[in-house]
């Protein structure tokens, strides 16, 4: 529509709609129904992707990001998505069911992601780091501060990498196995089961040298106070430990940081829906 033109009487006069503004006006409820169904799923999921949904990044920021996605991706998006259901009710279930696509494709990711905090968990236990407990919001309790310093660490390599992108790059295409509102709850719960066991394993893959390190080490201090019942073995046992620790991770550290990568890159492009 174009702007007001002014008469000689000084009234305003809108000039006539045309076929293309009638055209954009009627496709404007459709237009707004593909973009909420597509925010949902975005929306979602970058409020727990790796790198993106953070937990201290605020969440209106992470729901920013997700419009900036939802508004990129819905040109491509929108041939793939059902025409609008007539009953409020079959609306409603859209809506829930592409939220719960979006948490659970988020939740993969992150639960994969989580590995590294996890390993620095073990590790700081097994270099006897357990005393100074914080909170962290990638394991949603209590860490030790190697736990917290892994976990920030992950976060910098999925962003200095580009890591962050293969997770979105599977949300777009999940549209293809995944139609709005097709969501099929036993192959998700056996995804999610399936994720938490990899991860799991992933932590104690990156945290194995140190777990064996701290049995030794144990063993040894058992012998010491065996042999040498007059040595004072607690006031010996804590540095040592520690210096150690981080000894041997300063050996490790590049090492680990290349398997944990390894592991999220060809995670990530097994996330259903990877290209």
């Amino acid at each position: 529509m174009g702007a007001a033109i002014i008469r000689p009487d000084g009234r305003h006069r809108w000039p006539a709609v045309t076929l293309d503004d009638a055209a954009l006006l009627a496709s404007l409820p459709a237009l707004a129904y593909q973009a909420s169904l597509v925010f949902c799923r975005m929306a979602a999921a970058t409020m727990l992707l790796p790198g993106l949904g953070e937990q201290e990044v605020p969440a209106n920021i992470r729901l920013g990001l997700g419009l900036l996605v939802t508004l990129l991706l819905l040109p491509l998006l929108a041939p793939l998505l059902p025409s609008a259901p007539e009953a409020p009710f079959a609306l409603l279930g859209l809506i829930l069911g592409e939220v719960a696509i979006g948490l659970w494709l988020g939740s993969l990711a992150r639960l994969l992601a989580s590995a590294m905090a996890q390993a620095g968990q073990v590790i700081g236990t097994m270099m006897g780091l357990t005393s100074p407990l914080q909170g962290d919001l990638v394991l949603g309790a209590q860490a030790t501060p190697l736990g917290r310093l892994f976990g920030f660490v992950a976060t910098v390599l999925i962003l200095a990498t580009g890591l962050y992108a293969l997770p979105l790059a599977a949300l777009l295409h999940s549209y293809t196995i995944l139609p709005p509102g097709a969501l099929p709850a036993g192959p998700a719960a056996e995804a999610m089961a399936a994720m938490v066991a990899q991860s799991f394993e992933l932590a104690l893959r990156l945290a194995a040298p140190f777990i064996l390190a701290g049995v030794l080490f144990n063993i040894g201090l058992g012998l010491v106070a065996r042999v040498a019942p007059q040595v004072q073995i607690f006031v010996v046992a804590a540095p040592a430990q520690i210096l150690a620790g981080f000894g041997l991770l300063m050996l490790l550290l590049p090492a680990i940081l290349l398997l944990w990568r390894g592991a999220m890159e060809g995670g990530f492009n097994a996330l259903p829906g990877a290209p």
